[in-house]
């Protein structure tokens, strides 16, 4: 008897032992799959469909201030870089109008197209963005030649015409267009067209392009004066 409740009391302590190993192993996988998570997010942003429209937009945004600012020093008859112009108009021709209108025109617009959602608006929208390059065309070539006051004043109705229609066109499409995206797509094709458009980014610029074009607008807002957030503050 006292043998029977020996062997007993073995085999409780084995499966007492077997079970803390086990659980210590599942946990141990459990830790290691939150840090490879961890991990992994460190190094990859996980940035949505529309965050990544709407931040490609600040971009623009911060160059249409640029461009604010040589309208202002030509009306006040103040110097600057014609290269501060060139190198502004070469982000909104390399980054906005062939890369992030690209997007909207390539995938955004038949979407809502074949939808036969916000069709006017999308139309719009798509011939602003061929007069948008027109006035870039413009203003390349200007600034490559800045000479004479009539050179200064040119420049400065093209620089006012781009901000004029682009502070609409951008704020329409970060709240009709871009929100009513989830309308029409699934989340699954939502979240796809996420990762295409980061493929995309990717092989365009061989990196974050968004990353790329905000380091060149920062350095020419310290060019102009223009990158510390406090001086526009009303006194």
């Amino acid at each position: 008897m006292s043998r029977n409740v020996s062997e007993l009391c073995d085999r409780r302590r084995s499966f007492l032992k077997n079970t803390s190993l086990l659980a210590l192993g599942a946990g141990s996988l459990a830790v290691s799959s939150a840090t490879l998570f961890a991990q992994k997010g460190k190094g990859e942003e996980d940035v949505s469909t529309n965050e990544d429209l709407m931040r490609e937009h600040g971009i623009l945004k911060r160059v249409l201030l640029i461009y604010d600012e040589v309208v202002r020093r030509i009306r006040a008859q103040e110097d600057f870089s014609p290269q501060t112009v060139a190198d502004s108009a070469n982000i909104i021709r390399k980054f906005i109008e062939d890369y992030h209108e690209k997007l909207e025109e390539n995938h955004l617009f038949p979407r809502f197209r074949k939808a036969g959602k916000l069709v006017e608006l999308v139309d719009v929208l798509y011939e602003q963005h061929q007069a948008g390059r027109q006035l870039t065309d413009r203003t390349r070539a200007t600034a490559a030649s800045l000479k004479t006051p009539d050179d200064r004043n040119r420049l400065a109705q093209d620089l006012s015409a781009f901000i004029r229609m682009y502070a609409p066109h951008e704020a329409r499409e970060d709240t009709v267009l871009f929100p009513a995206l989830h309308s029409i797509v699934s989340r699954h094709e939502y979240d796809a067209m996420g990762e295409q458009f980061d493929r995309i980014e990717r092989q365009t610029f061989g990196g974050d392009g968004f990353d790329i074009y905000l380091d060149k607008v920062v350095a020419i807002e310290k060019r102009l004066g223009i990158y510390d957030l406090a001086q526009f503050t009303p006194k």
